[in-house]
Formats: C-alpha cells, structure tokens, sequence
C-alpha cells in the first residue's frame, strides 16, 4: 500500500477561526522587530565536509561504478534532488545523486527567484479557512528563514511594495499582508508598513500616480536560484555524497527481497550522456525527485502508474534595470486575468513574471510571445505613462514548468497548492513531487524520513537546519573589500564575486588573469557591461560544468540576463573550455552551435527576430518616412538604394571616427535581414518602424545613422555602444 504525506506544519492552535489559529497575543512584540532573520541552531553533530573541494566528475563516476551499493540513489539534480542528497549524506548514509542535464537546468533555475511563504497562499487560506494552506505557507516561511541564514552570500531580504490605488483596499490588503508578518513569527524579516502616495513615489518614482491611494511594503527574500541549487549540490559532494551531472537514468533495476518474496527496486541503470557509457548504480532505496519528469520514472517502475503531476508553465522576462528601483519590488495582486505579477530588480536588472498556464512536459520549454506581451501589459498598468514599456527592452525570458501535485482530471492549474506529496511505490520507489523552491529543504527531510522508514536504514534525524552551504559559513557583507584591495578587482567585479561564490570567492580571483592596465589589476571581463570575469569559466569547470549552456546560464547567469551579451561572451567561453577540456574544433563548433540555440530558443532570442524580419511591414507616417530617407542617403550618396561598410567607413572618416571592420560588419548585419552584404533602403525602414512601435531598441545603425546626421558638421564622436541590449 502506498505511503503518502502531505506537507508537514506547525499549527497553533487546532480547529476553530483562523484568527485563533494565528495567535495575536505576540503582535506587538513582532512590531517591535526590526530585521530579525530566525536564529537557526548550527546543526548537532556535523563534522566538517570529508572533501574541502567537491571531488572531479570523473572522481565521482567512478565512485558510482565502484561502488557494491549505496543506502541512496536520487535521480534528479534539482532543489529537491540535491536538498535529498544533502540530507541524506548528513544523516550518515551513502548517497548518490544522478541528473541527465546539468544541476539546475530545469525548473529551479527558471524561478521568480524568491524565496517566500506565500502571500496568495496565505489569502486563499483566510478566505477558505484552508488550514492545509496556513501549515504550508507557515512551514515555508520558516524555511524562508534557514535559506537566508545558510546562504547569506546567495540571498537577502528584498522589500515589496503593494501599490493601492481603492481607498478600501487599503485596510484589506493591510490586515493580509500584517497576518502574513504574524505567521512568519519569530522569522519575520522586517515588520511591514503602510506609505503615503508621496513616500511611494520616492521609493518607486516610476510608478503609475494617477489614482495612486499610497502602498504597503512587506519583505520577503531573494536569492540566485541556480547558484543557490548548485551550491546544495556542491555541499552535498564535500559531504561525501557521489553526485554526477549528466548522467541519464536508462532503466530501473529490481530484484526478489529474499525475506518478504516481492519485488523491490534496487537501483539504476544509468548513462553518461557525455561519452555513452553506461553501468549500474545498485542501492537500498531509489528516489524519484524529477520534477516535471516525475511521471517518467514512475512509469518506469510500473507502466501502470497513475499521473500524479500537472505541468504549468511560468514564464518571465528581464527588462533593463531603469524599470525598477534597485531595492525595491513591486506586486501586482490582481492582474487582468486574476494572476499575480512580480516586478522585482535582480543583478541590476529586472524580472517581471510570471505566468499560470497548462503546458505540454518538455525539457526545452520554450517563452510565448503571448506570454511576454501580457506580462508587459500588465507592467505598462502599474508604470508612469512618462515611461515606455518597449517590447524592445526585453533582454531576456524563460519559461519554467512547475511540478503541481494534482488530481489528473483537475483542469485548473491556477486553484492547484504547491504542496508536496511523498508516495511509496509497491516496488519501494519513492516519488517526491510538487512543492516549492523555498521549501526544497523540508521536502528533503520527509523524503529521507520515508525512505528510512520504508527500507529499515539506519541513520537519525535531519541535520539540515542551519548547515551552511558552500559559500556561507566564512561570508561577510565586507567580504568584498578584501578581494579589491588583496588582488586588485575592480569594485563591481569583487561585490558579484562576493556574492557568488562567498568565502570561496577568493579561489575565484587567484585564477584571475592579468589585464595590463594600471586598474583593474586583475579580472578580464567576459563581456563590458557585466562583471562576470574569464576566471569564473575555469572555476565553473570545478563546479561541474560540462558545456557552454552550464556557463552561460547557471555557472554565470548571463543568459537570464541580456541573450545578446551572452552570445557576445559565447566565442570566448568556449575557447577556455576547450582549452580547459581538450576540446577539438569540431567540439568547439557543436558546443558554440548548442549554445546559440539554447539562446535563441529557450532564452527568447527568437523573440528578437521576430520583432524584424524581411516580412515586417513599414508603419511611418509620410513625414517621418522622408525624414529617415534623408538619413538614409546621407550615408547613400551615389543614391545606389543601400548602404555597405565602405559607406558607413567614408561617413566616419568624414568626422574623424576610426571603428574596424568586423566591428561595423556587426553593426550592418542586425539590419541586414535578407543577408545580402548590404542594408536596403526598405530594411532600414523597417527598422525604424520597428523602433517607433517599440518592438526593437538599442540598435547601434539606428544610434549611429541619427548621430551622424546631427554632428556631421560639429565632428562629434558618434557612441556605437549596445544600449542596454534590448530586442
């Protein structure tokens, strides 16, 4: 018979109104906190990691082969899978953890990236007096918590701002939102507040104003998600547990329990998708904790296995970092559909997301314009009309597909929890599915409790709270200071550093490489507008990462940031790969060629096309078509119908700017649609018809065609420069 729990909570007070539940008694000493993270006891009884460096993959596949059997085998690299494998190995038992992409690579790298209880969980909760909800928005704001306590370097408090725009909904959105600081208890944050109309334009000045009433700030935390998992991966690793990335689940193996006479799971055949190679994993216990791929490997162990998980796609986009304040989030508790949007600064810059919608399972999910194009309607609702929400600022966006525990004949994704199920197989397999990021942790800990309980291990109680992750233990918010004036990093590129990798930053910058200037004295960076240096590439090789993708989007995060600096980046990324991993030119084509089509695929690069191609239709107004055809011949002078580089060379020279060819090459080539060598007339209208509708922005022709236009007589340098990159 299969074993089930659902998410486990403290609860107060048993039965009656939720207000009883919540207790008011201590209201006035939560008001009196200020920034009041939990205190999280150091984990009992944990000596230090047996490995001060994660061991090599091909240290680690080797222990999976040589190994007669491991206690534990999770299949899934995830939040969840590597939370196992850390809780597991802590308790004393032999892990294994196996994923066939990279750790992260699915759903936990493609998150709103906050770490929450719940807001909207915990109003469904009052206004159905669901107490499964409560426990679960509870449960999750107490690992709210632990996170920021055991990974200060990857996460923070961040302040959310509710804008009000109804007199009523002042008081109802404020006795929510208090309700919300109440349950957290002891692991509030930072007591929640009400501003004035005025004090909300200070904080948020790109707010919409009109029939603005004030706001009300609450806190919650942030956190780089794909850091954040491959740090609970790392952790694991030092700890002893042998975890291997790229590495596909073939089939199960089972074999007869001699005791009992049935039939039991006991392990994995696995492959390497890197080299082919496969072998058995054998072990006491195989858990399942493949997040949207759960089905998968259930069916695995019985084809007859009911589905027990609903995919929902959740899709965000990033925006240049002007759109938002630098501290200060923004929630949309009602959107035009009755969806909930975040707007919140992240790196500098700014994610808005995200979407609620059924979704096919596929390991390439791909962003819908549909979808990029509400959530910036739904931006253009909560901004000044002084400021242009252009589809052209989108410099990225994902689609991620949640794992939502449901009944398979449920049609509403949206009314589903994200509470987590545990279930026990009749062959023993244990599925740990549904739940949320925050919650990776305790999720971790029923699975291991299960597990225990179901196949006799012996190992104790959970030893998870308040163990640092890699990164955590030795980090200070002054961290960075050390790496500037120890090695001579520019600022910047110590503070990301810092807050990368934590205390382990410092191996980080001895890898730095020599810039030759007079400052920085170290740190070539990747790409000018980001501070992701050359050094964190050989360093992400000892963080596992196999491929160009690993670099680009979750050792550095790159391409969740701007998919044009990232294909910049590209060439050079897998030129100290290769050199790092004796790739051959044929490697180093395949893995520039996987790369590009991730970005143009799953990171919205093909939105970017698609906002101007040789089919895009020319929507000027009579007036401003001359305008731009004389801006057009100015560069045109033999009247041929289209530009070349020697045209744009000749226009330079001509105010005394020098730029060399593969620089101008690049330039022509955005506008160039139909590939010809050359920019048509009708191409570069339709590129400033693009930009009027505010499909395309930062082109660098457009900005040097205008400034040329303007200073050919004054000689004024012409700026070339990406603005912000949009597309």
């Amino acid at each position: 018979m299969a074993f089930q729990k659902a998410v486990k909570g403290t609860i107060l007070v048993g039965g009656g109104a939720l207000a009883t539940v919540l207790g008011l008694s201590q209201f006035a000493h939560y008001r009196r906190k200020q920034v009041n993270l939990a205190y999280v006891e150091a984990a009992e009884c944990i000596t230090e990691p047996i490995n001060r460096e994660p061991p090599s993959r091909e240290a680690q596949l080797l222990t999976l082969q040589n190994t007669s059997e491991f206690d534990i085998l999770v299949i899934g690299g995830g939040a969840t899978g590597s939370g196992c494998a850390l809780d597991a190995v802590t308790r004393g038992l032999k892990t294994a953890l196996v994923e066939r992409d990279d750790f992260s690579s699915g759903t936990s790298s493609r998150s709103t990236k906050l770490i929450h209880g719940g807001v909207r969980y915990l109003q469904k909760a009052i206004m159905k007096l669901d107490i499964e909800q409560y426990r679960m928005v509870k449960e999750a704001l107490h690992e709210r918590a632990n996170l920021l306590e055991i990974a200060p370097h990857l996460s923070a408090p961040l302040p959310i701002m509710l804008p009000i725009y109804k007199w009523w909904q002042l008081p109802y959105y404020w006795v929510g939102i208090k309700l919300y600081d109440l349950v957290a208890g002891s692991n509030c944050l930072k007591s929640s507040y009400v501003l004035s109309k005025s004090r909300a334009l200070e904080h948020f000045p790109m707010l919409q104003k009109d029939r603005l009433v004030g706001a009300i700030v609450y806190y919650d935390g942030q956190h780089n998600d794909a850091r954040m998992n491959l740090a609970i991966a790392l952790t694991a690793a030092r700890y002893g547990a042998a975890t291997a990335n790229y590495m596909e689940v073939v089939s199960l193996l089972k074999k007869e329990d001699p005791q009992t006479g049935k039939v039991r799971v006991s392990g994995a055949r696995c492959k390497d998708v890197l080299t082919g190679q496969e072998f058995d994993v054998r072990a006491k216990c195989v858990i399942n904790a493949t997040g949207p791929f759960t089905d998968s490997v259930r069916k695995m162990d019985d084809k007859d296995a009911a589905t027990i998980c609903q995919a929902s796609a959740g899709v965000h986009i990033v925006m240049p970092g002007y759109y938002s304040p630098e501290s200060m989030g923004l929630l949309d508790p009602a959107t035009s559909d009755g969806r909930v949007i975040f707007f919140l600064p992240w790196q500098k810059m700014t994610i808005a997301g995200t979407t609620d919608s059924p979704t096919d399972i596929t390991h390439h999910p791909i962003p819908s314009e549909e979808d990029i194009n509400f959530i910036l309607n739904e931006v253009r609702n909560y901004l000044s009309s002084d400021v242009e929400v252009r589809r052209g600022d989108v410099l990225a966006a994902w689609s991620g597909i949640r794992p939502l525990v449901t009944d398979p004949k449920s049609a509403d994704t949206q009314s589903i929890s994200r509470n987590h199920v545990v279930d026990v197989s009749e062959n023993g397999l244990i599925t740990i599915a549904g739940g949320k990021w925050t919650t990776y942790r305790s999720m971790a800990e029923d699975t291991i409790n299960a597990a225990i309980k179901t196949h006799n291990l012996k190992a104790g109680p959970s030893r998870t709270v308040g163990l640092f992750l890699q990164g955590g233990k030795d980090w200070s918010p002054t961290l960075y200071i050390r790496l500037v004036q120890d090695y001579g990093l520019e600022s910047e590129v110590a503070q990301h550093l810092a807050t990368t990798y934590g205390d382990k930053a410092f191996e980080v910058a001895k890898m730095a490489s020599v810039t030759g200037k007079r400052w920085p004295i170290v740190g070539v960076r990747l790409v000018s507008e980001f501070p992701y240096i050359e050094a964190e590439v050989k360093y992400g090789i000892k963080e596992y990462a196999c491929t160009a993708v690993d670099m680009i989007s979750r050792r550095t995060r790159l391409a969740f940031l701007n998919v044009q600096a990232a294909e910049e980046a590209l060439p050079r990324i897998v030129e100290l790969m290769g050199r790092e991993l004796n790739w051959d030119d044929h490697k180093k084509e395949e893995e520039l060629a996987t790369a590009k089509k991730f970005l143009y695929y799953e990171m919205g690069y093909k939105s970017r096309s698609e906002q101007l191609t040789d089919r895009s239709e020319i929507s000027l107004l009579p007036s401003d078509i001359d305008r731009y055809k004389k801006r057009f011949h100015k560069f045109d002078a033999d009247q041929k119908g289209f530009i070349t580089i020697v045209d744009v060379q000749r226009v330079l020279e001509n105010i005394n700017i020098q730029m060399d060819q593969n620089t101008l090459h690049e330039i022509l080539n955005e506008v160039d649609l139909n590939k010809n060598g050359q920019v048509e007339l009708n191409e570069f209208l339709q590129l400033m018809s693009a930009i009027q509708k505010g499909r395309v922005s930062g082109s660098r022709l457009a900005i040097l065609m205008k400034t040329a236009e303007e200073n050919l007589d004054r000689r004024v340098p012409i700026p070339v420069d990406r603005s912000c990159g949009g597309f």
